[in-house]
């Protein structure tokens, strides 16, 4: 799934590449990938691309004054070919789910919205105003602008499990599954630390490491052509997929535990006193 720093770098890359542009076409290959419907797709034609932005792990178009709002979910995607394909879009068992035909003068560039798998939960929103989306509507602040106090508050009272907490986009927007697991690891706190019962000095640990993580992601990141950030993702992760090697802060084995369709990654000698959590529901380990 993308996270924030990918996301944050697909929204650069198409502020240099696409505002300006004008909306030749947009064209809906997979009809369940749109979630809206007036205004129509269609509405964005003619118009000229003015701007780009992030909202936790959405990206936002802004075609003078409508907006298309990308959520990739798990398994969605971008990618930016110039100059477009001359073959038309068509339905069909491919990955390719709406294509953004776009024109510079002369020339047409396509952004296309790509899907691997079969769940299908990529969405996107045309709207008249980011927070008509539900999902950017609801969402909390960007982990980046937090100070520890900030943190503080967004934890406190929490009775949930940390992991769950630093995942949840209604408390901190933009970190997912894989950084809260590297998140955790910098930060030497249990996946299963109840969010609201950290002392000042966790607090501060997880803090620096939010930063940390998130900062160093997003400096690999910004720069990079959109076919290319999964794969610097996936070679910077310190322990999120990577089960059964070895920890290179402490040679422990990295362990897992399983859900029926995500998991998580975490180093017991790191984070849980060398104790492994054998079962995510039963364990009473909290720290």
């Amino acid at each position: 799934m993308p996270e924030l720093p990918e996301v944050e770098a697909l929204a650069r890359f198409l502020a240099e590449r696409a505002v300006g542009r004008v909306v030749a076409r947009v064209d809906v290959v997979a009809l369940n990938v749109l979630k809206t419907f007036d205004p129509p797709p269609t509405a964005l034609q003619g118009l000229a691309v003015t701007g780009v932005a992030r909202h936790g792990k959405l990206v936002d178009l802004d075609v003078d004054g409508l907006h298309l709002v990308v959520h990739f979910s798990r398994a969605g995607w971008a990618q930016w070919r110039d100059p477009a394909p001359t073959a038309p879009a068509r339905p069909g068992k491919g990955p390719l789910a709406l294509r953004v035909l776009l024109d510079d003068g002369g020339s047409l560039a396509a952004l296309d919205l790509t899907e691997a798998g079969t769940q299908k939960r990529l969405a996107v929103h045309v709207v008249r105003d980011p927070a008509d989306v539900p999902s950017v509507a609801g969402l909390g602040p960007d982990p980046l602008t937090l100070d520890v106090d900030g943190l503080a508050e967004r934890l406190a009272g929490s009775r949930q499990r940390l992991k769950t907490v630093l995942t949840d986009q209604h408390v901190v927007a933009g970190i997912g599954n894989a950084y809260s697991d590297d998140v955790l690891h910098a930060a030497r706190l249990s996946p299963f630390a109840p969010a609201g019962s950290l002392d000042p000095d966790e607090l501060a640990r997880l803090h620096a490491a939010v930063h940390a993580v998130l900062a160093g992601a997003l400096g690999s990141a910004v720069g990079r052509a959109p076919d290319q950030l999964k794969d610097d993702k996936r070679g910077r992760m310190r322990v999120h997929g990577r089960a059964g090697q070895a920890c290179d802060v402490c040679g422990t084995t990295i362990a897992e535990i399983s859900y029926t369709d995500s998991s998580f990654q975490y180093c017991p000698g790191c984070q849980t006193g060398g104790q492994v959590l054998a079962d995510r529901r039963m364990s009473r380990l909290l720290r």
